[in-house]
């Protein structure tokens, strides 16, 4: 990745988390990070010119002092800040079109109790042009682990070796170069529709050990190609016989990272998540890289 790490920030604490997990990939890559601050909507059609100049105000001292924070705390990384007056989502949008990846925090300051995504986490890991990584504030998510324990923990990535989605496979080995890290390959898989039907009533061990055989098998092949071209990433390879949610859920418990894939769609303007994307986002404990790929 060569082009800048972008992060949305709003002051909230979920974006502070975004802001910091930005730095750090930023450093690892070795490339700018760019802090974008969009004012958010104040209510009503006519709004009194000194309230937004009051909201412009506030806002432009909260982005200098996180670009203040994380250019002392990171001295490699050239951080940068950018200013907008347009909605935050389209702004974000519209920003995200020269970056390499957008980083955002799961939930802004707007939203209720127990929100666990909001509506521009949301419209970004659906709609952005580049990968998107939504980032969760929980307690101690960040805090009581150290620096090296986060960097050994290991990067997840949903894999189906029927269907190969290379740029989200791309992006996981590159992760996982980058933090020195293992990386996980989970492939869900279900009994063939044969084995299921109203004339098996049971499903031998034999059976399973051999349809599980072949799905490790073409997880192994599909992933060929990676291996070689990341030598230096060590993979492991879980083949779950589990519905893919609940499969990347359990797998990427204590990850660094969880990476799926999002199907872009030039039909659908305002974007599309899957529904096994959609569960991710909503209840992962760690980072979820969502990288778009053509359908």
């Amino acid at each position: 990745m060569s082009h800048p790490v972008l992060a949305g920030i709003d002051g909230s604490e979920n974006s502070s988390a975004a802001a910091d997990w930005a730095a750090r990939e930023a450093a690892l890559r070795d490339v700018p990070l760019r802090l974008f601050h969009a004012s958010p909507p104040l209510p009503g059609t006519t709004v009194p010119g000194p309230a937004l100049d009051r909201l412009r105000h506030m806002g432009t001292r909260m982005l200098q002092q996180v670009v203040a924070d994380l250019g002392d705390r990171y001295p490699d990384v050239d951080v940068r800040g950018e200013q907008s007056d347009g909605a935050p989502a389209e702004a974000l949008l519209a920003a995200a079109g020269e970056a390499g990846l957008l980083v955002v925090g799961t939930r802004g300051t707007g939203g209720f109790e127990g929100l666990a995504v909001g509506s521009v986490a949301l419209r970004m890991a659906a709609a952005a042009p580049c990968p998107v990584v939504l980032v969760p504030q929980r307690p101690g998510a960040f805090g009581e682990v150290t620096q090296a324990a986060r960097e050994a923990a290991h990067v997840v990535v949903g894999y189906d070796a029927h269907h190969p989605v290379g740029e989200a496979a791309d992006y996981a080995f590159s992760a996982a170069e980058a933090r020195a890290s293992l990386l996980r390959v989970v492939q869900a898989w279900a009994f063939p529709a044969e084995a299921v039907s109203p004339r098996t009533l049971v499903v031998t061990e034999e059976d399973r050990a051999t349809w599980e055989d072949q799905e490790v098998l073409q997880l192994s092949d599909a992933l060929r190609a990676w291996r070689d071209k990341y030598p230096r990433v060590t993979v492991r390879t879980d083949v779950l016989l589990l519905h893919p949610a609940e499969a990347l859920l359990n797998t990427s418990r204590g990850a660094a990272l969880l990476v799926v894939g999002r199907r872009t769609d030039p039909q659908a303007a305002e974007g599309r998540l899957g529904p096994v994307t959609h569960s991710v986002l909503h209840h992962a404990r760690c980072p979820v890289a969502v990288v778009p790929y053509a359908g």
